[in-house]
């Protein structure tokens, strides 16, 4: 085989000396990846799996903390928990230690010293924490005997049914808040009337701290429930209707002004623009305030006659069953957390103009097809008129055509 031309040299990387730069340039222009976001950006959402992990973190490192509090000795552990009293024949000052009695770590040392002296057998014991710091593993195991264990005093509830009572004192305090804080609130930050009208007297009443109604609220109403409902609705209402008011207000305004440059009425805005657009902000400030309104359900339940899941953490305290009561406090805690996510859950399908998400409005309007056509009936075929043709003439152009035949007779 002949060659036209010298054979082209090879360059150092491999590539021939004739064949065109542009393939290098181009590769050297590649980037080689995308580039990480920073975890500290400014206002930028986290990466998918370092949101996750930074979730998962939220509720390990404080267990974490509290489980090296737990179980490392040389950690705080403040007491000593007596497992053997030594000699209980030598007199002295710290004679009074016994088995299982929690002492401090000086009685402890001081007690040794009296039995060294006295050449008897020694205090044994392990380091401690209080009896107020239990264990993980104690609280692990009081979600299941608080459950499980009858009232030690009768006509006390369960946990169960304490529970349920405080889920009802804040179901019902909240909806009664609700039911008037909400509008008030949107009328408050739509007409410069209400907000004048109502928003003095409302921050005023807003710095007095609910508890104090306890006693007028016992007078009035009694010892029953009710009292409990008003804490309730006093703690959450006064600081709902100025943020609503606030969120309300958030509206932008250029939406206002197109819609009454097309026409609206305040009716309309209110309706139409106002509401649609503020919606999703006061989706998620009821969610806040529904966390507001359970922060208040310890203090209502102790006035008047003690009930719900306050009574139950208040008697397990005098008995020193401090497990249970981390326990009913953690239940608390697991209630709203619950509560909060499948509000936001539900939150995502409910504002479609917002998130872009409308399956649950589209599954609404074909349940709402399926029914209607269920209960359809299918029309009488008229005798004379061709059904088919009639229901391709427009009901104008017939009454047209009716009005021009009678005029032209």
């Amino acid at each position: 085989m002949t060659h036209d031309g010298p054979e082209p040299s090879a360059a150092p990387g491999g590539a021939p000396v004739g064949a065109p730069a542009g393939g290098a340039a181009r590769s050297a222009e590649k980037p080689a990846g995308n580039p990480r976001r920073p975890l500290l950006a400014v206002r930028a959402p986290l990466p998918p799996r370092a949101s996750l992990v930074a979730g998962v973190l939220a509720f390990v490192l404080p267990f974490l903390a509290w489980c090296i509090i737990s179980y490392v000795p040389f950690i705080w552990h403040p007491l000593v928990h007596v497992r053997d009293a030594g000699d209980v024949n030598v007199p002295g000052e710290y004679s009074y230690v016994a088995v299982d009695q929690l002492i401090d770590l000086e009685v402890f040392e001081k007690r040794n010293q009296e039995l060294a002296q006295a050449h008897a057998k020694p205090v044994v014991g392990e380091r401690a924490n209080p009896v107020f710091l239990p264990a993980p593993h104690e609280v692990a195991r009081a979600f299941y005997t608080a459950f499980t264990t009858p009232p030690l005093r009768k006509g006390d509830y369960w946990l169960h049914e304490s529970l349920w009572q405080s889920c009802q004192v804040i179901f019902w305090g909240f909806l009664y808040s609700a039911l008037i804080g909400l509008p008030l609130g949107i009328l408050c930050g739509t007409f410069s009337l209400f907000s004048r009208l109502s928003e003095p007297f409302v921050d005023f009443v807003r710095y007095m701290p609910a508890p104090v109604f306890g006693a007028l609220a016992v007078a009035v109403l009694g010892l029953g429930n009710e009292p409990k409902i008003t804490i309730i609705f006093i703690g959450t209402f006064f600081q709902m209707v100025l943020i609503i008011a606030n969120t309300t207000r958030s509206v932008d305004g250029a939406l206002l002004q197109a819609a009454q440059t097309l026409g609206a009425n305040r009716f309309q805005l209110m309706k139409s623009v106002v509401i649609p657009a503020a919606l999703p902000n006061l989706y998620r400030d009821m969610r806040i305030l529904l966390g507001w309104a359970w922060t208040y359900l310890v203090v209502a339940e102790l006035i008047g006659e003690k009930s719900g899941i306050s009574a139950f953490l208040y008697q397990e305290q005098r008995y020193r069953h401090f497990d249970n009561v981390y326990a009913g406090i953690v239940i608390i805690g697991l209630v709203g957390l619950f509560t909060d996510q499948t509000l936001s859950f539900v939150g995502r399908f409910l504002f479609p103009w917002e998130t872009g998400n409308s399956s649950l409005f589209r599954f609404l309007a074909q349940v709402k097809r399926a029914f209607s056509s269920r209960g359809a009936t299918a029309p009488d075929a008229d005798p004379i008129n061709d059904s088919q043709v009639l229901e391709r003439v427009p009901i104008a152009a017939m009454q047209d055509a009716a009005e021009e035949e009678a005029h032209v007779g």
